[in-house]
């Protein structure tokens, strides 16, 4: 059984470099529609991917701060930033490959934070960080072996994945103007910049043919079994490291963490795509946050802070 601190630095690696790529690939697909005069579609999508982001970032400055300002957690060179200091604390749990890797986006990063010429190199600087995390994660599957560390690796990697996509699924489908509640009518750019915002363009056009249509990205995103950026893969994998994890730690199955992971998990499995958005896309988005909340805390107070008597009596 780990250490709670290492778990928690082997989880938080993971989710901070997920955060750091998804962020990345947002501000790349928001930079695209805010060249020249967008359409009012265009319009649309910067508002839907800057409040995804926490702000309303118009000029390229803005751009760079969403990149480079250190004094927002969120921003990316924060999260790779808290990345390779979580990776540093458990180096004797890591490979050295993945530990240099790591350390050599941080440099990267900072490399490119210190330069002078700032220019239109969002997109530079973008594919650089998401190239990097990529290879990281190449790394990572060809050089740790599938124990508990890998487990929270997986764990923190997809439960990130399923709460930030469930809030830029959310952004898209809710029309602001009808209290929140009510479904966005999204025209063709809109729905294209969504899927390239999960990196699923290809494989939508793969999986449907080129015709997208609202229901379809939809369906996709959230309910598709084999898509590793859909929220349903992503909570099986949140299940399963949950599962491993338990039997690695010897605790009896059926946790609080556990059980929240199976129900969210069964929530999708089941789940059909018409009724969600016939009903309330918003409040069943919010919804799954929520339970990626949940899920959290419970895995935080079982296996990441728990205090010495509940680690005794487990």
């Amino acid at each position: 059984m780990l250490l709670a601190r290492v778990a928690d630095s082997l989880y938080w690696v993971s989710r901070y470099l997920e955060r750091a790529e998804h962020h990345a690939r947002v501000l790349d697909v928001a930079l695209d529609f805010g060249l020249g005069q967008p359409s009012d579609g265009g319009h649309r999508v910067l508002d839907r991917l800057h409040g995804v982001l926490g702000g309303q970032p118009g000029a390229e400055e803005d751009y760079e701060g969403a990149l480079f300002d250190a004094d927002d957690r969120n921003s990316v060179v924060a999260c790779v930033v808290a990345a390779r200091e979580n990776a540093r604390q458990v180096r004797e749990e890591i490979s050295s490959d993945m530990w240099e890797q790591v350390n050599a986006l941080f440099l990267r990063v900072r490399q490119m934070q210190g330069e002078s010429s700032r220019g239109a190199r969002t997109h530079f600087v973008s594919k650089a960080v998401i190239d990097g995390i990529h290879l990281f994660h190449g790394i990572t599957d060809s050089t740790m072996g599938r124990g508990e560390g890998w487990q929270y690796l997986q764990l923190g990697r997809f439960l990130e994945r399923a709460t930030i996509t469930a809030a830029l699924i959310d952004s898209f489908l809710t029309d602001p103007s009808d209290g929140a509640h009510g479904r966005a009518a999204l025209d063709q750019s809109e729905l294209s910049a969504l899927l390239r915002a999960c990196s699923a363009l290809e494989a939508y056009c793969r999986h449907y043919t080129a015709d997208i249509r609202a229901e379809r990205v939809a369906e996709f995103l959230l309910l598709n079994h084999d898509f590793p950026r859909s929220i349903r893969f992503a909570a099986r994998c949140v299940e399963g490291s949950l599962l491993s994890i338990g039997q690695h730690s010897g605790r009896k199955p059926g946790g609080r963490a556990e059980r929240l992971a199976g129900r969210l998990h069964a929530s999708l499995e089941y789940g059909q795509v018409d009724e969600i958005l016939n009903d309330n896309p918003h409040a069943y988005l919010v919804g799954i946050e929520r339970q990626c909340a949940q899920i959290h805390a419970a895995v935080s107070q079982t296996y990441l802070t728990y205090a010495i008597d509940a680690a005794l009596s487990a």
